[in-house]
């Protein structure tokens, strides 16, 4: 995004504030899994009249650059937040010990009046499946605990070269939730076992888990999640913040952790559709659409009517239980009292999307992680990964198995015309499931909920395997975008907007609209334990992997 650009956006933003951070250089603290109570005292989210909970990003920039805020200062508040507040919730794994050199650079380019964009002097936390230079990149397992890669992802790249301050590394699911049958969101044999900051008994949902749990307990401005199917969206659910997964190509999956080359990505995490909007518009390399994405954000969040002849396809997802569905209802309620026009809608090839999507992503798990592993230190290929596994109890502590390992090992070839023809149908459905619905009823984009409550973490049981609204777009390879939508007791739901191929700019501008008439945001408290409310077990027939991948 070119600087007038930039000016323009933040003339046309003035908002509001979010909360403080850590001690750079040092392994996050292991959380207590007695620690309950409130949050830290209000203070500690105030940093000169800001608010870290609430503060975007373009709000951020003007007090720089008139010298009301200091990216050292920033930094240092999230920091010290980091410091104070991880403990509880153990979603940063390290912190960059280079954070405050990189923020006082920012400082000396401003003060020359040379800053680089919307994300100088920005703090951006990292999942640990997102290669980094000068810090270790495990995917939470101990084979990848030792040297850092030779180089950063293509994002971190970017988001280098456009003056972000890389804070750290946040826990994630081990392997991104593809290792076992019976797998627990949020737990890494290296990191231990995040915890959901609104209620620390539930789970933060996976698997970009630390990432939205540091967001939500306001441990960063923004932070980088991925996904193969619901590993953005449903977190930032889970954790009451806003999750984009990108249309696939449009953010470099050179240099991340694979699962599969045909559904990865990575994408923004905030507490805002703006801040998203902004990171997004760097991770795609200012091109055309991130800079659309921002400038149709500005537009829809400063109009009161930009709800108005929308027309959204609202699918329940009954399945999710009463409560959400009851929650549904009344967003579609204040939706329509803000102009737009909500239809009912069930996407069809939901069961066959269902019933070929894991087989297909066995075998490019199997092609892609050998060609990853290749470019690390430790086990060479998936044979010598299990292998470590097996040998290291640690990687045992949660949860034994490495099923999905063992089949992705045992898949088809992706030279398979078994494979080809998987891939080619899914590719086919899961397009014409979005794009036929979408015709049919004219509409702008589908909404569904992105998340049941959050469960219990319960290692016996391992996740709740529920089908979520996340497949279609994550097969097509289309913007998916979770905004808060409300509470079910405690406990965030979001939701889930879906919209056509590369129209992530239009999806913005529509989940910025849409998360000004809800204003469903509210901080966590820190509740040691609530009242039950899991979600259902999934419907006879329905396929069971390793949660959101």
């Amino acid at each position: 995004m070119k600087k007038s650009s930039f000016a323009a956006l933040t003339a046309a933003l003035a908002v509001a504030p979010p909360p403080a951070a850590g001690v750079p250089g040092r392994r996050a603290v292991a959380a207590d899994p007695g620690a309950g109570g409130s949050a830290s005292p209000t203070e500690s989210t105030l940093l000169r009249g800001v608010d870290l909970e609430t503060v975007t990003i373009p709000e951020l920039q003007a007090r720089m650059d008139r010298g009301a805020l200091t990216s050292s200062e920033l930094t240092l508040a999230y920091l010290r937040r980091i410091e104070a507040v991880n403990p509880r919730i153990n979603a940063v794994l390290c912190t960059d010990p280079t954070a405050l050199r990189q923020a006082a650079a920012s400082d000396a380019r401003r003060r020359r009046g040379k800053a680089l964009g919307p994300l100088d002097g920005i703090p951006v936390l990292l999942k640990d499946n997102v290669d980094t230079r000068d810090m270790p990149t495990t995917a939470g397992s101990l084979a990848l605990a030792g040297s850092p890669p030779d180089r950063d992802a293509e994002l971190v790249a970017r988001l280098r070269a456009a003056g972000a301050v890389i804070l750290g590394k946040a826990n994630l699911s081990e392997w991104a939730n593809f290792r076992a049958a019976k797998a627990t969101s949020g737990w890494s044999a290296v990191g231990g076992q995040t915890r959901n900051p609104y209620v620390l008994d539930r789970n933060p949902g996976g698997s970009s888990s630390g990432s939205a749990a540091a967001l939500a307990a306001s441990l960063a401005q923004v932070a980088i999640g991925t996904e193969t199917d619901g590993s953005i969206v449903c977190p930032a659910g889970t954790n009451g913040v806003v999750g984009l997964k990108p249309s696939l190509g449009l953010v470099s999956q050179a240099g991340i952790v694979p699962i599969s080359a045909e559904q990865d990505t990575a994408g923004p995490m905030a507490r805002n559709v703006i801040d998203a909007a902004i990171t997004l518009a760097v991770l795609s390399g200012h091109d055309t659409a991130g800079t659309e994405a921002a400038f149709g954000l500005v537009e829809a969040a400063a109009r009161p009517d930009g709800l108005r002849g929308k027309r959204i396809g609202l699918w329940r997802l009954p399945t999710l239980g009463a409560e959400v569905d009851a929650l549904m209802t009344r967003t579609a309620a204040r939706l329509r009292a803000a102009g737009a026009q909500l239809v009912e809608v069930v996407p069809p090839y939901q069961d066959r999307l269902d019933e070929l999507e894991f087989p297909a992503l066995l075998s490019e798990f199997h092609r892609d992680i050998d060609a990853y592993l290749a470019t690390r230190g430790g086990p060479r290929d998936l044979d010598e990964l299990i292998e470590f596994h097996r040998a290291h109890p640690a990687e045992q502590a949660c949860f034994a198995g490495q099923e999905l390992f063992e089949q992705a090992l045992a898949a088809p070839s992706t030279a398979d015309p078994r494979y080809r023809a998987m891939r080619a149908e899914l590719k086919d459905l899961s397009r014409r499931s979005i794009d036929e619905t979408m015709a049919a009823h004219g509409l702008d984009a589908i909404a569904s909920p992105t998340n049941p409550p959050a469960w219990i973490t319960d290692y016996a049981r391992g996740d709740n395997d529920v089908i979520t609204s996340s497949t279609p777009a994550a097969i097509a390879g289309y913007p998916s975008l979770s905004v808060p939508a409300g509470f079910v007791g405690e406990l965030p739901i979001g939701l889930l907007l879906m919209a056509g191929d590369r129209q992530d700019a239009e999806l913005l501008a529509l989940g910025a609209a849409v998360e000004q008439r809800l204003d469903a945001w509210r901080a966590p408290r820190y509740l040691p334990t609530t009242a039950p409310a899991t979600a259902p077990s999934p419907p006879d027939g329905t396929p069971t992997g390793a949660g959101v991948r």
